[in-house]
């Protein structure tokens, strides 16, 4: 994310599916209030960095995010229910990051990705 004209930057644990990233958050973290002011965000990982937008997808136990939370609950079991997340606080939503554009090394190889025909 951008804090003004300065990145910010933070490890968080992501389900990708569809061309997007799911995490869950707080709504009142930095990380909300900067993608609030500016949606434009970028990831990365050992052989992979992408760009995206992030959207507040709101509660994570809103009807409508039942079945991305249930994708999320089964991929982050080891810590989910440890008391790291609060799902009775309304506070706690979904981030999707809907990716843009990436490159993805692989044995050597590199692989521009463009996300927007996903």
């Amino acid at each position: 994310t951008l804090d003004g004209n300065t990145p910010a930057v933070r490890i968080v644990d992501g389900y990708y599916a569809n061309g997007a990233f799911y995490t869950v958050t707080y709504l009142l973290s930095n990380k909300m209030k900067q993608i609030e002011k500016n949606s434009s965000v970028a990831i990365c990982g050992e052989w992979f960095t992408a760009h995206g937008a992030g959207e507040n997808m709101g509660y994570v136990c809103d009807e409508q995010n039942a079945e991305i939370a249930a994708k999320l609950r089964e991929a982050f079991s080891s810590w989910y229910s440890n008391g790291h997340v609060d799902e009775s606080d309304k506070n706690t939503i979904i981030l999707r990051i809907q990716l843009t554009d990436g490159v993805l090394l692989d044995n050597g190889k590199r692989y521009d990705l463009d996300f927007n025909d996903i």
